[in-house]
């Protein structure tokens, strides 16, 4: 709890069993109340262990991608009662430590989201961020910034906190199931004034750490900048992008689905 607020943090996960402990044991469960795991559909041992280390566990019978994975995540923390949600990569990319800080910004009500940046500070190339991604995580958020007229230092980080008010507002149903579904979510809060801050955050990239392939990055990246240039064109009154359509019934629980949890005993 934070300021009487229930915290509770959300791991997409897909192939995680080798970083997943090492994820858990730094988050600061002080401060968390509950930690969900969604497994989409692993190769290893991923749900096996989140259970055993006693995360609230979901795993999809089949790969939903990277989008579908954070939808039921954001849906079963909502489920739970979550008045703050911390999504945070299992990989142990990003450092569990900050989640104090990024829920503390929502908690006394500064803002509606937060990003852990990589690019503040010079944390992502001595972490070992690509060139290439550097270059292109650069590049993308300054377009990004031209288009939808705001000011981050990145839009691409997978280390997120949002509010249960944003994460009930939006209609994250008509986002996409893959990668862009982050960019298009961010976009999503601007274009309904939602108030998004940054704290600076040191990263990691090492061979289990995932990532996603040079091929998978540029479909992302032209995925970018059509949702940019969506959000532009929506605000000149002539584009009509579906996942900006705001419709109710793409809101998160609009049909009264929970995601279904498995036990130890499952």
């Amino acid at each position: 709890m934070l300021n009487n607020k229930k915290v509770v943090v959300v791991l997409p996960a897909y192939n995680a069993a080798k970083t997943l402990r090492r994820t858990v044991d730094e988050i600061p469960h002080e401060i968390v109340d509950e930690v969900i795991l969604t497994d989409d559909a692993s190769r290893d041992d991923t749900s096996k262990l989140s259970l055993e280390l006693g995360l609230i566990t979901i795993r999809h019978d089949k790969n939903r991608g990277y989008g579908g994975n954070q939808k039921t995540c954001y849906a079963a923390a909502l489920a739970r009662g979550a008045d703050i949600v911390v999504m945070l990569h299992p990989d142990y990319q990003y450092t569990p430590k900050l989640v104090s800080a990024m829920a503390s910004m929502i908690a006394y009500g500064e803002y509606d989201g937060v990003f852990a940046s990589r690019i503040l500070g010079r944390g992502a190339l001595k972490g070992g961020m690509p060139l290439y991604k550097y270059i292109a995580n650069r590049g993308l958020t300054f377009i990004e910034n031209v288009l939808i007229k705001e000011k981050m230092s990145e839009y691409h980080t997978g280390y997120r906190a949002w509010s249960r008010t944003l994460l009930e507002r939006l209609p994250l149903l008509s986002c996409s199931d893959d990668f862009v579904f982050d960019n298009q979510m961010v976009a999503q809060a601007f274009y309904l004034d939602f108030r998004i801050g940054e704290i600076s955050c040191p990263t990691k990239y090492f061979e289990e750490a995932s990532s996603i392939n040079f091929r998978r990055s540029v479909t992302y990246g032209f995925g970018v900048l059509g949702t940019a240039m969506d959000v532009r064109l929506k605000r000149w009154g002539i584009g009509n992008a579906a996942f900006l359509a705001d419709a109710p019934g793409q809101r998160l629980l609009a049909d009264g689905a929970v995601p279904q949890e498995l036990s130890a005993h499952s």
